[in-house]
This record gives C-alpha cells, structure tokens and sequence, in this order.
C-alpha cells in the first residue's frame, strides 16, 4: 500500500526486538533537512487538519510539541484514557531510548520548552487480540541496562501487577517510591495505588486501605486516588468514608493530562459510589440525586437503572408526601 502510493519503503528486521532501536532506525531514513518529525504507530490516527496546526505552532525555536492523544475507547464510543503526548519532534536533536515504553532523549545543545500544538488530536485504535507479553522482559531489560531510571522501575512494577505477581509488584514499587529521582507525585500515587491492589489481591485490606490512604495524601488533586479509595471503603461498608471521598473526587473538574488518569473516574462511577454510600447512609435524597448524574453519564446502564428504583422507593417509603 505504501509503494503504491509513491513511499519509499525500506523493510527490515529487528532482532532482539526492541521499541527504541526500531525507531531510531526508522528515524535514520528520515532526510537530515526535514523540519519536523511527527511520530505516530501504524494504529494510531491523527484527525484531520493537523499539519496545518503543527506547522502553526511550529514557531521559530520549537524542537517539540505537545498535542491531546486518546489512548483508549469505551465500548460505546466515547473517550477513554486520555492525556497529552509529545512524539512531534525536530528532526536532528533527539534520539530514542528505552527498550519498550520508549520516550525521546533530547541530544541538542540549546535549552527548549515543549510547546503546545493546540488542536492536534491522536487517536488510538489497538487490535485488542494482540499480546502485550513482550512487555514484560523488555520492562526488566530496561530496568537492568539503566537500574536508576525511575519511570522504568514504576512501569516494571506495574506490569507485574498486570501479570498478578504481586510480591514482585510491590518490591519493585517500593524501590520506585525510595528512589532519590522519583518526585513526579502522580506516578508516585499511582505506584502507591498499584501497591494497595496488590496487597486487595491477596486479602490483606489493612495493608492495601494503609496504601490507598497514602495515595490521597501524595496526589490529593486527582480524582483517581479518591475514586480507589471510596470505592474501596464502600466494598469494606464504611459508607461515610466512601461518600466524603467520592465527593472530594467530584469536587476536582480539571482533568490531569498526565498518563496516570482513568476514564472511570471521568464517567459515571464517582457519582454511582456518592449515590450507593448516601442510599446505605439513609440518605435517599442524595442517592436520587447521585443516582440520577450516574445514570445521565450511562444510560444504557441496567444496573444504575435499577438502582434508581431503589432510591425512588426508599424516598417513598420514608416520606410518603413526595411524588417521583
């Protein structure tokens, strides 16, 4: 498909595989006076009228920009995970490193600031079939060639947890949150979280409820903390605690465009665990009232269906004068 549209098509293997040497390969066939490169995967898709808004934001200076990447899609259509990217890059001041997970290392001699490509959109559309299994020895390949990178160290324990090896999850998790490097609070509250599923997994809730607490504290400006927690507290029936956190997830309205987000905290789930605490708290209006911003944000829902005939009921029942 590519030769027949005119591409200058160079096939080659990659033995041992590995993500960065794939690309700066690939990135070696590109002319030296090209301005721009602009990095997508063969199931990734830019929406149209982007070159225009590149080459808009490409302002004298610019070596890298930024721009909206949508990792995932729900099974209706509408957005997943989603966060920002920077895989536009000029063409002779960066390299690849990282044998999986691979980000651009920055070899030019001026300093620079990672700019903004404002209406730039990259879709992602994955073969859900294929095998991330791959992942795994290329994660431990990449913590053994570079032991203090820290983002390696907390991707590597993460797919452990992926893979339910949870003492190998929570050790490497623990390195990364002893790590002199590793300050960014969010990938620390991740790890933190990660660490709390683990020990769930294996029925120690003291542990993982200790953890989950700690993962508020260390990012109490992200709804995904707080949603973990509530959601936790409201499985263990402390539904006070379940509400308080749930309306401190709903209280934050500015989406972190950082990787560490999740689309259930975005979507219907925050308000679905404030209405499930407040219905056992017997506070049946505020079930209604969550319930009903639940069952907004998921129509087709049947179980949030029917729990709003729960709360309907309790209402009824405890105040007959009101009418639904």
């Amino acid at each position: 498909l590519f030769k027949s549209l005119g591409v200058n098509v160079v096939q080659e293997v990659i033995k041992p595989w590995r993500f960065d040497k794939a690309r700066n390969r690939s990135l070696e066939l590109v002319p030296t006076d090209c301005d721009i490169c602009v990095c997508t995967d063969l199931d990734e898709v830019l929406h149209p009228g982007w070159r225009e808004k590149v080459e808009q934001a490409w302002i004298p200076g610019t070596k890298r920009l930024s721009y909206r990447y949508t990792w995932s899609f729900k099974d209706d259509g509408t957005e997943g995970v989603v966060f920002w990217t920077d895989k536009i890059h000029s063409r002779n001041d960066f390299r690849w490193v990282n044998p999986v997970h691979e980000v651009l290392d920055y070899i030019g001699k001026d300093r620079y600031e990672i700019r903004e490509a404002p209406g730039v959109q990259l879709d992602h559309l994955p073969d859900k079939t294929k095998s991330r299994g791959q992942y795994l020895p290329l994660l431990e390949l990449a913590v053994k060639e570079n032991p203090d990178n820290d983002r390696n160290v907390h991707y590597l324990g993460r797919e452990y947890m992926f893979h339910k090896r949870w003492e190998e999850c929570r050790k490497t998790l623990l390195r990364h949150l002893s790590m002199p490097s590793a300050t960014w609070r969010d990938e620390r509250c991740a790890s933190m979280r990660y660490i709390a599923r683990s020990y769930a997994a294996q029925g120690q809730n003291s542990e993982a409820l200790s953890w989950l607490y700690r993962s508020v504290g260390e990012a109490p400006y992200l709804r995904e903390p707080n949603i973990e927690l509530a959601e936790f507290l409201l499985k263990q029936g402390s539904y006070a605690g379940a509400l308080y956190f749930s309306r401190c997830a709903l209280a934050i309205t500015v989406r972190s465009r950082s990787y560490v987000n999740e689309a259930e905290s975005w979507g219907s789930k925050p308000y679905d665990i404030a209405a499930l605490a407040s219905y056992y708290l017997g506070l049946y209006d505020k079930a209604l009232e969550y319930g009903s911003r639940a069952l907004e944000l998921e129509p087709d829902n049947e179980r949030l269906k029917k729990n709003m005939g729960f709360y309907v009921e309790a209402i009824s029942r405890t105040n007959p004068s009101k009418n639904y």
